[in-house]
């Protein structure tokens, strides 16, 4: 019979799957459509994305400090200290560059259906909203894979922190 905590792990590991799974999806998807300097496929790449952002990583987001704080008390873990306190910050790092990414995006779209609309080419604006886009998600890419580590291994990280 399977112990309702250990469905709240495999819920807790398939959050993880998910936010770095669409992560880097969204990612290389913007990436490549931003290469082509097509204002449509920019366009629905972006409308596509805006979509998969708030369906898969929105919900996952919500998702992950809901598990692993039942996980944490059913597991006695202390919150703040340790690997678990050192994860739960670079969870909010994350958050902090993925916030603005998602208005940016949907920004990036809109830029880029009006330049498909009116048959011009991007805009300068498209091009900065970009750029931040991709600054905001190389740090928080390499985050979520130290992140990842840090719940996988589980370090003891007070040494660290002589």
């Amino acid at each position: 019979m399977i112990d309702w905590i250990d469905v709240i792990r495999l819920l807790h590991v398939l959050g993880a799957c998910v936010l770095i799974g669409t992560g880097a999806g969204i990612a290389f998807f913007m990436l490549m459509a931003h290469r082509t300097k097509d204002p449509a496929s920019i366009a629905h790449t972006a409308s596509v994305v805006v979509i998969a952002d708030t369906l898969f990583t929105a919900t996952a987001a919500i998702a992950q400090p809901i598990t692993g704080v039942i996980l944490a008390h059913n597991l006695g873990w202390p919150l703040l200290e340790g690997w678990l306190g050192l994860s739960l910050g670079l969870y909010v790092f994350i958050g902090v560059f993925w916030l603005p990414v998602v208005a940016i995006q949907i920004k990036m779209r809109d830029e880029a259906r009006r330049s498909a609309a009116n048959n011009t080419p991007l805009t300068p604006r498209y091009t900065r909203l970009y750029r931040i886009w991709f600054a905001c998600g190389v740090p928080a890419f390499l985050a979520i894979v130290a992140l990842l580590w840090l719940m996988t291994v589980r370090p003891d990280v007070s040494i660290w922190m002589l």
